[in-house]
């Protein structure tokens, strides 16, 4: 479930740095996740945004679940939860959580990030671990990237074939490059009808989880809510398909092509 939250959480990946752009989304949004496995539907991902305070400061305060459901949990018990709290103005992370339990194989940690020092520190409760990492420019959590990238890139400035860098700090590889490929629009047919995507391809690592550097593919709603819609990835025993299969509270209108 770790791979599919993280592969969910890089969908809406875009062009950095686009200034003045509108918020793509508020407090009360809700998105779930279908996953399928073969021809078994495995799991369910959720990502709900909520208002906090921390230290004063107001925050968003998003969590996302995921779990195996049916006849896959028989096989596989999946019960995972990743939170982040940001700013609210400049999508600056505050605080990261993730507990899963995946199988039996458990995580317990916390990252506080600390603004006004340049560090961050992860606490790993399980080991009873403590880790200082310095910070750098623009650095975001799993969950906050997302977010961060939905509210700061516009379509309009995408190139075709070009990659794009983004640091962020995660627990199991530390502070690490991500990078993300945007491969031009696709019409897809869903649930809700036809909707209009930008493609992107992360390059991922390969050996440990995908087939090749090149495995994922997936697609984000071509509109100002900039949603994660279908991902498809060859891993490296079987693949894996996720589609957008509820939201609500959304800011802006989804937009479907009507034929």
């Amino acid at each position: 479930m770790k791979k599919v939250l993280v592969i969910l959480l890089c969908m809406g990946m875009g062009k950095m740095f686009a200034q003045g752009q509108q918020s793509a989304f508020k407090s009360g949004e809700w998105l779930k996740f279908r996953m399928h496995y073969g021809f078994l539907n495995a799991s369910y991902a959720t990502l709900h945004v909520k208002n906090a305070i921390i230290d004063s400061v107001p925050v968003y305060h998003v969590v996302g679940h995921g779990e195996t459901t049916g006849f896959a949990s028989l096989f596989f018990k999946v019960d995972d939860t990743y939170e982040s709290y940001f700013d609210r103005k400049d999508g600056k992370p505050y605080r990261f959580i993730r507990k899963i339990n995946e199988g039996g194989y458990t995580k317990d940690v916390e990252i506080n990030f600390d603004h006004v020092n340049d560090k961050a520190v992860l606490n790993d409760k399980k080991n009873n671990k403590k880790f200082n990492f310095e910070l750098q420019d623009s650095i975001q959590d799993l969950i906050s990237a997302f977010y961060y990238l939905r509210n700061n890139y516009d379509p309009s400035d995408l190139v075709q074939g070009e990659a794009i860098d983004l640091k962020m700090l995660y627990d199991d590889d530390g502070i690490f490059n991500f990078k993300l490929k945007y491969l031009g629009k696709e019409i897809l047919n869903t649930k809700y009808g036809k909707v209009e995507c930008l493609k992107f391809r992360p390059l991922v690592q390969s050996g440990r989880v995908f087939k090749e550097q090149e495995s994922l593919s997936l697609w984000v709603s071509n509109d100002d809510n900039r949603i994660p819609i279908r991902i498809k990835a060859d891993l490296a025993v079987g693949a894996i398909k996720a589609d957008l299969d509820g939201y609500n509270g959304l800011k802006h209108q989804f937009k479907i092509i009507m034929d």
